[in-house]
C-alpha cells in the first residue's frame, strides 16, 4: 500500500495563495494601537488633505510628501507612498502615522520619568521635538489638534479635580469611567494654546488598556470633526432650498392659474397655446438643475458626515462608560451637542431629495398637459386638412361636368372629322345628323368612363 506524505506543503512559498490572501489578511492588523504605560503625554494632529484636482480631493501624493518631509528631518527612512500606516521610535518621541480617505492622523507619544502635575505634563507634550518649519507646512490643513495625558498618579479625587480645574479652560467638564478601570476627562474646547486637552487616568487598567482607551479618545475627537465638516453645507443649502422651493410654488400657482383661465376656452386656442407651458416648462427644468447642483455639492459630504458620526456612536459604545455623578458623559456630550447638526444634515438631505421629486413630477403634470395641448393642436389640424379635402372634392365633383363637355366636345369634333372625310370619299351620309345623334351618346360614354376611373382610384 502507497504511503501517504505527512509533510505539509508551505503555502507561504507556493503558488495556492490567492493573490490578494495576505494583503487582505494583514489589513486587519494594519493599525494597532499604542503601547502606552503611563504617565506619558500624546500629542494629535489630523491633517486636512483635501485637493480639488483630484476626485474628492483624495490628494493622497501631498499626504506622503508631508510624512516624507518630516522623516527627512530625523534622517529616517520615509514609507512607500502605497502605505497607509507608519510607525518609529524616534528616540525622544514615538510616531503612528495613518493615511485615511479625507486625512491624515499623525500621533506623537513621549513617555515621562515619574508622575508630574498634569499643568507640568501638558507643557512637556512631544509636539515640542517637532521642527516649527514642518508644522508651518500644515497652515490651512489641520483638523484637529489635541494633546492628552496619559496619567496614573493616586491623587485624592478632589485633589484631581482641581488639578483638572486648573488645566481645563471650559466651564462644562466632561468625564466618565470607563472599561472599568479608567477614566477620561475634558472639555472638548479647543484651548488658548490651539490645542483641545484630554485626560485619561489610569485607574487600574489592564495590559494594553491604555493604548487602546487613548487612540478611541482621539478618534472621537477626529471623527466628530470631520463629521461637523456637513454642517456649513447644510447651512449655506438650506437659503438656496428655500429659494427653489418659493420658485417651485410660484410656478405651481401660474401653472394652476393657466388651466383655471383655459378651461373654457381651451378648445379655441390658437397654435400659439402652449406658450405659457413652454416658458413655465423652461422655468422648472432650470429649477431642476439648480437642485441637482446642489445635490452633487452636498451628498458626498452629508454622506461622509453620516459614516463619521456612526464611527462617533461606535467608538463611544466601545468606551462602556460609567457616569460619574454630576459629571455629563462623553457619551450624553455627544447627544446634545453632535447629534442636532447631525440630523441638520439629514434633514437638509432628505429635503433636497424630496425638492427634486416635487420638480420633477410638477415638470411631468407640465409636460402632459403641453402634450395634451399639442394633440389637440394635431387634432385641430387634422380636420382643417379634412375640411380641406372635402372642399377640393366637392370643387373636382364641380370640374367633372365641365370636363365631361369639354372632352365630348374635343371627341365629337374629332368624329365629325372623320364624317366629312367619309363623305368626301363618296360615302352617303349626312354629317350634321351624324354629329348631332353622338353628342349625347359619347357624353353618356365619357361620363360612364370617368366615373369607372374615379372608382377604381378609390379602390385603390
Amino acid at each position: 500500500m502507497q504511503k501517504l506524505a505527512t509533510t505539509p506543503i508551505p503555502i507561504r512559498h507556493s503558488t495556492l495563495n490567492h493573490a490578494l490572501r495576505i494583503p487582505l489578511a494583514a489589513e486587519v492588523h494594519s493599525r494597532p494601537f499604542l503601547r502606552l504605560n503611563a504617565p506619558e503625554s500624546l500629542s494629535h494632529l489630523a491633517v486636512y488633505c483635501r485637493d480639488g484636482a483630484e476626485p474628492r480631493g483624495a490628494n493622497v501624493a501631498g499626504r506622503h510628501a508631508m510624512l516624507a518631509a518630516l522623516c527627512l528631518h530625523f534622517g529616517v527612512a520615509a514609507p512607500h507612498v502605497d502605505a497607509k500606516y507608519f510607525y518609529h521610535d524616534f528616540g525622544r518621541f514615538r510616531l503612528k502615522w495613518e493615511c485615511h480617505t479625507e486625512f491624515a492622523t499623525y500621533t506623537f507619544a513621549e513617555p515621562h520619568d515619574g508622575t508630574i502635575p498634569l499643568a507640568e505634563a501638558f507643557a512637556r507634550v512631544p509636539l515640542m521635538h517637532i521642527p516649527q518649519d514642518w508644522l508651518a507646512g500644515l497652515q490651512g490643513k489641520i483638523m484637529v489638534a489635541a494633546h492628552v495625558v496619559l496619567d496614573k498618579s493616586v491623587t485624592p479625587a478632589e485633589d484631581f479635580a482641581q488639578e483638572l480645574q486648573r488645566v481645563f479652560e471650559g466651564c462644562l467638564l466632561v468625564g466618565s469611567q470607563v472599561l472599568q478601570g479608567g477614566e477620561v476627562w475634558t472639555d472638548f474646547l479647543i484651548q488658548s494654546d490651539g490645542f483641545s486637552r484630554f485626560v485619561v487616568r489610569d485607574a487600574g487598567l489592564r495590559e494594553q488598556q491604555a493604548g487602546s482607551l487613548v487612540q478611541r479618545v482621539l478618534e472621537i475627537e477626529t471623527y466628530r470633526m470631520m463629521a461637523l465638516l456637513g454642517l456649513p453645507y447644510a447651512q449655506s443649502a438650506g437659503p438656496a432650498l428655500n429659494a427653489v422651493e418659493e420658485e417651485l410654488a410660484t410656478l405651481t400657482a401660474t401653472m394652476v392659474d393657466i388651466d383655471a383661465t383655459s378651461d373654457e376656452t381651451f378648445p379655441q386656442r390658437s397654435g400659439q397655446g402652449s406658450d405659457p407651458e413652454q416658458a413655465l416648462l423652461g422655468s422648472i427644468t432650470r429649477l431642476a438643475a439648480r437642485v441637482e447642483k446642489l445635490s452633487l455639492d452636498n451628498n458626498y459630504r452629508f454622506s461622509a458626515s453620516q459614516a463619521y458620526f456612526r464611527l462617533v456612536h461606535a467608538r463611544i459604545e466601545e468606551l462602556r462608560e460609567t457616569r460619574i455623578e454630576g459629571i455629563p458623559t462623553v457619551g450624553e456630550f455627544m447627544e446634545r451637542r453632535l447629534t442636532p447638526a447631525m440630523n441638520t444634515c439629514a434633514a437638509i438631505a432628505s429635503r433636497q431629495e424630496a425638492l427634486a421629486g416635487r420638480i420633477a413630477h410638477t415638470n411631468d403634470l407640465l409636460r402632459t398637459r403641453v402634450g395634451i395641448i399639442q394633440e389637440h393642436q394635431n387634432r385641430r389640424i387634422l380636420q382643417s386638412m379634412n375640411r380641406r379635402a372635402a372642399q377640393q372634392l366637392r370643387l373636382q365633383q364641380a370640374v367633372e361636368g365641365l370636363s365631361v363637355v369639354a372632352i365630348s366636345y374635343y371627341t365629337v369634333g374629332l368624329l365629325s372629322y372623320a364624317g366629312k372625310a367619309l363623305k368626301a370619299a363618296g360615302v352617303p351620309m349626312n354629317v350634321e345628323v351624324v354629329t348631332g345623334i353622338l353628342v349625347p351618346v359619347v357624353a353618356g360614354v365619357v361620363w360612364l368612363c370617368l366615373r369607372r376611373m374615379h372608382k377604381s382610384m378609390h379602390v385603390e
